[in-house]
């Protein structure tokens, strides 16, 4: 099954959750008889839908290809909600759930799976080789300064965690989605708020130090403390527009 094929699986099952949603909102307006088969008008509920393909309370599930959103920081996954109603992310089946609503919802969005505190899976069994693994914790932890690669942990957090209020943790996410992204940045296919620092990162990297990083990222354990760092108070290596407080 392609990628795309996986997405349009998913789409459609998104779309049957928020039509389950729907009936169950027509049989409670029909009377007291429907009583039994009210569901509460809470945000947890509504979010029920994106746990289809974000997994229980937004904890990801095991196709790799879908990220943990629970517990990221509020202002990227606000961000990101926007991306995707404006096509600067793509897929289709978030932008058709996206399109309809306000940015006042997208932030209720937001700040609901950002305020989720949940325990985190084991880390992903690696297959890489040693040397590769290797090569992917120096980018993580030193980067390259000879072509320009700023380490992850200049950006992300020490910890590799997040940082408040709009930098995402990278521990957690599934070794697929992490090439995936990166890849889509390379090709154009994914886009930030300009300047787009992550595209000039990204496409800095060759396709095996996309590979090492990701493999050596997706097998990390979290640490003890697993929220996003608070502010870091200095600038980022680059200027990035979804951070403009912390860049210079």
């Amino acid at each position: 099954m392609t990628r795309s094929s996986i997405f349009q699986s998913r789409a459609r099952a998104v779309l049957l959750v928020l039509a389950a949603v729907w009936c169950a909102g027509a049989v409670q307006a029909a009377g007291p008889a429907a009583a039994a088969h009210t569901v509460p008008d809470t945000i947890a509920q509504r979010m029920q839908a994106c746990t289809v393909c974000h997994g229980k309370e937004g904890r990801a599930t095991h196709s790799g290809y879908f990220p943990r959103i629970a517990g990221k920081p509020a202002g990227y996954l606000y961000h990101q909600l926007l991306h995707f109603r404006e096509g600067r992310r793509q897929n289709a089946g978030m932008t058709a759930l996206l399109d309809p609503l306000s940015d006042a919802y997208l932030h209720d969005i937001a700040a609901y799976f950002s305020g989720l505190d949940l325990p985190y899976p084991p880390p992903q069994a690696s297959t890489a080789a040693p040397a590769e693994l290797a090569r992917g914790q120096t980018l993580a932890q030193h980067g390259d300064a000879q072509r320009n690669i700023p380490a992850c942990v200049a950006c992300h957090g020490p910890e590799l965690t997040g940082v408040q209020p709009a930098i995402p943790g990278l521990l957690g996410l599934p070794r697929d989605y992490l090439i995936g992204q990166l890849g889509a940045w390379q090709t154009g296919l994914r886009h930030a708020h300009a300047p787009d620092c992550m595209a000039q990162i990204a496409q800095t990297m060759t396709a095996a130090d996309v590979s090492a990083v990701s493999h050596w990222l997706a097998a990390q354990a979290l640490p003890a403390n697993t929220h996003p760092a608070p502010p870091a108070g200095r600038s980022l290596p680059l200027r990035c527009g979804s951070a403009p407080q912390a860049a210079q």
